[in-house]
């Protein structure tokens, strides 16, 4: 069957999830957009349904919702408007912690949020904790920014104070960023490198005082000294990468 009328039901509550985290939150489902993030989505078995531009196929054992060009440009949040996107349904238990922990202290940037994420895919964090004010994980931005890396980590929205105090009790090193005080990430030793949690700040006010507080040791990137700071997507991906690497 082909919808052609923006306001059937289906339709609006596509274009709601998109621009709505309440109703995301609401509904336990989010959408996403493109054949690669739908791809991804079906092998972790979150895809429930694909929206797809009518005459367009696909073969894969979900239902199949066809649309025009029309309503997918009202549903889309892109610019360039895909022939095709998932409904999916949000993960139900994300419990591994294991031993490389990245935690996310009031991120707001949702470009910022997705990069870091499909960062921590490459190189080889366990689980990612958010703090209660980062910005929502199934914002569309952030789903596409991920590029579908969200659906192959544990990723829990957390009090983060309470959790890194337990953590810290169950002798994890607690590394915080400090620009100024930090020790070089690359002087790391392999031992260092084996089990930690990595806490990573707000993208203006940095890490909150009173995880700086709790911190093992603080850890910077080494660079040139006419460059007060780097973009924290950027920052995080460089620290991970320090902290993934042999020595």
């Amino acid at each position: 069957m082909l919808i052609t009328s923006l306001s059937n039901e289906k339709i609006k509550k596509y274009t709601k999830l998109n621009q709505s985290k309440k109703y995301r939150d609401q509904e336990n489902l989010f959408l996403v957009e493109g054949m690669h993030l739908v791809l991804e989505a079906y092998k972790k078995e979150q895809l429930i349904e694909v929206i797809l531009e009518q005459d367009m196929t696909i073969p894969l054992d979900v239902e199949k919702v066809f649309v025009t060009k029309e309503i997918l440009e009202k549903i889309s949040d892109c610019k360039s408007v895909p022939m095709i996107m998932g409904l999916c349904h949000k993960k139900e238990t994300q419990e591994k912690i294991g031993k490389r922990i990245l935690l996310l202290d009031d991120i707001q940037d949702p470009g910022n949020l997705g990069t870091i994420i499909r960062s921590a895919s490459a190189f080889g964090i366990d689980t990612i904790f958010l703090s209660q004010n980062t910005v929502d994980l199934y914002n569309p931005k952030v789903v596409r920014a991920t590029q579908g890396m969200l659906f192959h980590l544990p990723i829990l929205r957390v009090d983060i104070e309470k959790e890194v105090e337990k953590l810290k009790g169950e002798g994890y090193p607690i590394y915080v960023t400090n620009v100024k005080y930090g020790e070089d990430a690359a002087t790391l030793t392999k031992e260092e490198k084996e089990k930690y949690v990595l806490c990573i700040g707000n993208e203006g006010n940095g890490v909150r005082s009173s995880l700086l507080e709790k911190a093992t040791k603080y850890l910077s990137i080494s660079m040139q000294e006419e460059v007060e700071s780097l973009n924290v997507a950027i920052a995080t991906s460089i620290l991970l990468y320090e902290l993934g690497r042999e020595r």
